[in-house]
């Protein structure tokens, strides 16, 4: 094929040739490299189609559209990252990233059976054309594998979006979209559909504001601070010195050293430690709020302690404040006590499901100081569950977790809690043992590093920072560069996916949620609530009933 001065296109003559297609070239190949190649486009052949009437080929050769190239009898798709005049032709030259291959349905110029990855390249002077809706159905479908769907794939009105449920949950996922692009209702829209293709499934979901319990209220559990009864001594020791040393320093590591101790001499007191014979600090065997307290009275009165009562008394009194303040009661009750671990593990984890395959996990009622270490607990129990079930049938577990940032910061913000640690490992060894970990954020730079790179699948919603996009472009796939130029122009409710749990990367429509099944995430209407009035005073003594109860 050559270019003339005038920008045509002339396809050259060869015996080898496979037979002419019913739609004409747009493009040549100029350069080949191992990730993508360079393209002249015909200026006046995109003209011409992009009246056409399959939106496909007619945003064919724009930023972001697809396009396929000739390689031997086969196609290779390639997405455009950017254009600029070529002053040389009357032409267009851009930049495209391989995204796979397939083979072509004889004399139609379709492409079927594609696959991910490139095996053989075409060579420069290849000629280029516009990827059809036919083509994309063939590419976006299925593949057989179990999918859910989530929207419309960009720029066509009825080729469906799929996620594939095995890869999109066995290697982890990320949600990522600056605040207010719709990132809950998204978020509701994905796990509502995983619900409904797995309806004995098991997820937990951490929510911070109390958003989605509305979503959620006939197809999960919500537990709160009203109904979690979380007992305290399934903390490890080290969820103890979060919430019970307020020391620092040297004198903390005093402090541990004594509570250490006696929660080990506590735990030893009851009948199942002297069953199992040998337990730990760590072990999960219930004890008394009363025998620790009389445990730390007991060594504060030896003359032989060889230092001071007021490490005693610092934790003796945090724990007395935390038996008497009623916001610590979900966890500090004295009913909790018994041995209710497999009924509690049961309750939390949909064991069994009963169709009902969620369990919303509201924090929002948490007393600020501790939710860290409340989300700390539920999710090293995910891990250690795993752990000690693998000899079991694996009941695999999806966690996950709103706020991210929060919970798993980079380094910069991390404040030594165990949450960010036990999130770390599940991001890193989870997939070993049937974890799978949802990662839902506005700030992906404050997360933690290395902990975004770990998501097989990142779905990104539109970021206006330019810190936020850079960490996201570290973390894709380099065949999705051109998706990614685009992530500051999406609108509300589109994003880029990319990763293990789509076929290649595309730009998403997502569909429209029914109101019953959307958080409770709406932004407030300040015209319309600050031009009505009435029953302000019965509102305020109502709030002030709650906030003093310190409940809903």
């Amino acid at each position: 094929m050559q270019i003339e001065a005038t920008g045509q296109f002339q396809p050259s003559q060869s015996a080898s040739a496979p037979p002419p297609l019913p739609i004409e070239p747009i493009g040549v190949v100029l350069e080949i490299s191992g990730a993508g190649s360079r393209i002249a486009f015909d200026l006046e052949r995109l003209n011409d189609i992009a009246g056409d009437a399959d939106p496909s080929v007619a945003l064919s050769g724009q930023v972001s559209s697809q396009v396929k190239i000739r390689a031997g009898t086969g196609w290779l798709l390639a997405s455009i990252r950017n254009q600029k005049q070529d002053g040389r032709v009357a032409g267009v030259l851009s930049d495209a990233d391989f995204l796979g291959e397939g083979l072509e349905e004889r004399g139609t110029g379709r492409i079927h059976g594609f696959r991910r990855g490139v095996t053989r390249f075409p060579i420069p002077g290849a000629l280029v054309y516009p990827a059809t809706s036919d083509d994309l159905r063939q590419i976006y479908a299925s593949d057989g594998r179990s999918a859910i769907q989530v929207g419309n794939v960009y720029p066509t009105r009825d080729i469906r979006a799929g996620l594939y449920v095995d890869a999109l949950l066995g290697k982890h996922f990320a949600l990522l979209g600056s605040t207010g692009t719709g990132k809950s209702t998204s978020a509701a829209l994905i796990l509502h559909r995983i619900c409904e293709h797995a309806p004995e499934g098991h997820i937990i979901m951490v929510d911070p504001h109390g958003e989605y319990a509305a979503a959620f209220r006939d197809t999960g559990v919500i537990l709160d601070v009203s109904n979690l009864q979380m007992p305290y001594w399934l903390m490890n020791f080290e969820e103890h010195c979060e919430i019970l040393l307020t020391s620092r320093g040297d004198e903390r590591q005093l402090d541990a050293e004594i509570l250490g101790r006696a929660l080990l001499e506590a735990r030893s007191k009851n009948r199942l430690a002297e069953q199992m014979g040998r337990i730990t600090v760590d072990s999960p065997i219930p004890y008394l709020l009363s025998d620790l307290g009389m445990i730390l009275n007991n060594a504060m009165g030896k003359l032989d302690k060889g230092h001071t009562s007021a490490p005693y008394l610092r934790i003796r009194n945090k724990l007395d404040e935390m038996k008497s303040d009623p916001r610590y009661q979900f966890m500090f009750s004295g009913m909790l006590v018994g041995d209710v671990m497999a009924d509690f593990i049961s309750r939390i984890f949909r064991l069994p499901s009963r169709g009902r395959p969620i369990s919303i996990i509201d924090v929002s009622g948490v007393p600020t100081e501790i939710t860290s270490t409340v989300v700390a607990v539920l999710s090293r129990m995910v891990f250690d569950f795993a752990i000690w079930a693998r000899e079991e049938r694996t009941r695999p577990i999806l966690l996950v977790c709103e706020e991210a940032h929060r919970y798993v910061p980079n380094e910069k913000n991390a404040d030594g809690s165990s949450v960010g640690r036990i999130l770390s490992r599940i991001a890193k060894e989870g997939r070993k043992y049937g974890i799978s970990l949802g990662l839902i954020t506005q700030r992906p730079s404050d997360l933690a590093e290395g902990v975004l790179s770990q998501c097989g699948t990142i779905i990104s919603m539109r970021l206006n920072n330019e810190r936020d996009q850079a960490f996201v472009r570290a973390a894709m796939p380099e065949g999705a560069r051109g998706f990614l130029d685009s992530i500051p122009a999406l609108r509300n409710r589109e994003c880029i996916i990319c990763g293990e749990g789509v076929a290649i990367p595309m730009r998403v429509s997502f569909d429209d949620l029914e109101e019953r099944k959307r958080p409770a995430s709406a932004d407030p209407s300040f015209t319309e609530l600050w031009n009505g009035s009435g029953g302000e005073e019965e509102m305020v003594l109502r709030t002030v009933q709650r906030w003093r109860a310190q409940g809903r």
